[in-house]
């Protein structure tokens, strides 16, 4: 990463952690940005998370382990990610009107993972997210064999965990996702 694009990064992400001490309640800013500037691998692929819209913050930390839990933060599913299908079997699949991207493909092309649903219900708790979108998560691979993959969203003030053809696609779903560094 290069450092005249480090130094903005490194400030919205402050600024973002400052803002939101509900999601890391008892953590210090001056830890996480230890352990980013030592890993530039993670800060490119927080880079990509924030060009993305995802908005990125720390919600949650392994202390045995020292690290720390990013997550996609927008109130909704990140613009730049949306219009996916599931994977890349699945966005094969289609004979016309194929999306650009699958949101498995991407996640790892930004050095990300999709969430899974018990992160997806996690991040939940420190606010109200998908409230007029839905995000792609990680599929068991039992329901992938079958064609089918699952998506989350909030509605009615409850997270729901639907199922879908791994190869649809909507305009207001997309995929959220995490980095441990």
């Amino acid at each position: 990463m290069k450092q005249q694009t480090q130094d903005p990064l490194l400030q919205s992400l402050k600024s973002r952690f400052e803002s939101n001490m509900h999601r890391h309640p008892g953590l210090a800013w001056s830890a996480v940005q230890e352990r980013l500037k030592a890993r530039p691998a993670a800060l490119a692929a927080l880079e990509k998370m924030e060009a993305t819209g995802g908005e990125p913050d720390v919600v949650g930390q392994d202390a045995a382990a020292g690290t720390f839990v990013f997550c996609d933060c927008s109130a909704e599913s990140p613009a730049g990610r949306r219009s996916v299908c599931y994977d890349r079997e699945g966005l094969e699949s289609r004979k016309e009107h194929r999306p650009q991207d699958s949101a498995v493909d991407m996640a790892a092309a930004m050095g990300i993972e999709l969430l899974t649903e018990a992160q997806y219900r996690a991040l939940q708790n420190v606010g109200e997210f998908d409230t007029k979108t839905s995000s792609w998560i990680q599929t068991p691979p039992a329901v992938r064999k079958l064609g089918g993959a699952l998506f989350c969203d909030r509605r009615y003030g409850v997270v729901f965990t639907y199922h879908n053809g791994a190869q649809s696609y909507y305009a207001v779903r997309g995929f959220r996702g995490s980095l441990t560094v």
